[in-house]
Parts: C-alpha cells; sequence; structure tokens
C-alpha cells in the first residue's frame, strides 16, 4: 500500500513538473498559429491599399506587404521565446555573438533581401511589364524581398532570385510606351525591288496601329545567295507589337502574291558524273 502512494506522488511530481512546459507549448502554439493568420491578413490588407492607389507603384505593394508580414512572424518569434522564459535582451545578445555565423550560413538570403531593396527602389521592372532577367523572359508577376516571381507566355512559373536579378542584365520590352517592329523580306532577284517597297509602304500606312511619327521606313539591306533582302521598319503601340509582327507578315506575303512578286527559297542542285 505504501508503495503504491510513492508510486502515486511520483507520477503527480512528474506530471505537476511537465504540465507547465506543456501549458507553454500549447501558448507557444498558439500564438505562432494566430501570428501566422495576424501576419497574413495584415500584409493582404496593405497590398490591396497600396494597389488601389493609382498614385502608388503596384510593385511596391508586394514589397511593403512581404516587409510587414515577416516583421509580425520575428516579432511573434520573439513573443513565442518569452513564453519559454526567453527574454528579447537575451535574445538579442544570443543574436549579437551569433551574428558572424548567420551572416555567413545566410549570406545568400541576405544578399537577395539586399537585392530586392535596391531592384524596388531603382525599379528595373514592374508588375505586368515583359522582361528578360539573364536570359530567362517572362511576365513580371510578383516582387517581394527575396524573390521575383515570372509567368512565360506559355503559364509557366519562374522564380528568380533577387541576388541574381539584380546582378544579371536586365532588357525590358514593356518600359517604354512604343516599340519598333523588324520585318525582313526576300524577294527574287529578276523583281522589282521598288515595286516590293511600296507595296510594303501602302500596307504600313494602311494600318491604324502603325505609327507615322516616325514614319515607315523600307530599305534594300541585303543582296543574298538567293535574294533580295527588304527591312521594314515600323513603330507601333508596345501593346501591339506582337499582333503587328504576324500579321503585317501574312498581309505583305499575300500582297507580294497577288502583285506577283515572288518570294525565292533555297534550291538545291543535284551533279551526277557519268563514268
Amino acid at each position: 500500500m505504501d508503495q503504491t502512494i510513492e508510486m502515486a506522488n511520483q507520477a503527480m511530481d512528474m506530471a505537476n513538473g511537465y504540465l507547465p512546459v506543456l501549458l507553454n507549448a500549447g501558448k507557444a502554439l498558439i500564438v505562432l498559429i494566430l501570428g501566422w493568420i495576424v501576419a497574413g491578413v495584415v500584409a493582404g490588407v496593405v497590398r490591396r491599399r497600396i494597389n488601389n492607389t493609382p498614385q502608388i507603384d503596384p510593385t511596391l505593394g508586394n514589397f511593403a506587404a512581404s516587409m510587414i508580414k515577416w516583421a509580425i512572424l520575428a516579432m511573434v518569434l520573439v513573443a513565442v521565446l518569452g513564453i519559454f522564459g526567453i527574454e528579447a535582451t537575451s535574445i538579442v545578445a544570443i543574436l549579437g555573438a551569433a551574428s558572424l555565423a548567420i551572416g555567413l550560413a545566410l549570406q545568400g538570403t541576405l544578399s537577395d533581401l539586399a537585392a530586392g531593396v535596391m531592384l524596388v527602389v531603382f525599379r528595373p521592372y514592374k508588375l505586368g511589364q515583359y522582361v528578360d532577367i539573364g536570359g530567362t523572359a517572362g511576365t513580371v508577376k510578383d516582387l517581394n524581398l527575396f524573390t521575383t516571381e515570372l509567368v512565360t507566355p506559355d503559364n509557366v512559373q519562374i522564380i528568380v532570385p533577387n541576388g541574381q536579378a539584380w546582378g544579371s542584365v536586365i532588357t525590358n520590352y514593356s518600359a517604354h510606351d512604343t516599340r519598333r517592329v523588324d520585318l525582313v523580306f526576300g524577294i527574287d532577284y529578276g523583281d522589282s525591288a521598288d515595286q516590293a517597297m511600296q507595296i510594303i509602304l501602302d500596307i504600313a500606312k494602311a494600318d491604324e496601329r502603325i505609327m507615322s511619327d516616325p514614319e515607315p521606313w523600307v530599305r534594300v539591306t541585303n543582296l543574298g545567295d538567293s535574294s533580295v533582302d527588304l527591312t521594314a521598319r515600323l513603330w507601333c503601340a508596345a501593346a501591339d507589337y506582337w499582333d503587328v509582327k504576324f500579321e503585317l507578315t501574312k498581309t505583305v506575303k499575300e500582297a507580294f502574291d497577288a502583285k506577283g512578286v515572288s518570294i525565292p527559297y533555297p534550291h538545291s542542285v543535284e551533279i551526277q558524273k557519268k563514268g
């Protein structure tokens, strides 16, 4: 009987010892969940408010929302550590002592963070623009603290670290309102270059999407092995670039056919030697 009572007392002592830890773990879990939810909600509100303000670039909205979310999560982490009795001053002291190791371990991440700030400050690209970053092309869908998200024309997601983006050559195809369309047409040596150039100019001037200033430009630019090459340089709105390029290529080809201007293609000649 005495042994049973002693075992029960030991069990109670163990329960009393673990109970505060379990309670703290439960509190910490609740704080983590609530903190994650609050961080997401606040970041979403900030993003919507900024993006709905016409005077502010939407790129800043996503970046600011990302910063606020991570700042709230950092405060949540400090609160969780405080639940387990680790005070903020102790956390600062530990981080200060481990700053070198943390910096070395996270130098890539810190570089992405710094590059993200530079991208937002100098804004070489914005949300919705079509860019090429170091050979990777797509439409900018998101720019946050650490990465830039691109979407290719065939709807493939590409994640580019901000450090890599900032350190690469950035080609922004949407930076300006207008673009020049360059088209090259090859005609037969027996055809009239002046006639072919006039056909191209007439088609260009009849298209309302093509600007009159700068005026359409068509010249003979090369004498190839099997064709006389004509280059057309036409200016249009950046949004119309691909439609103009594809439609004029088809329209000029059909006009050449109708006017008897031939487009040559490579020929192969077979030579047989009789023994």
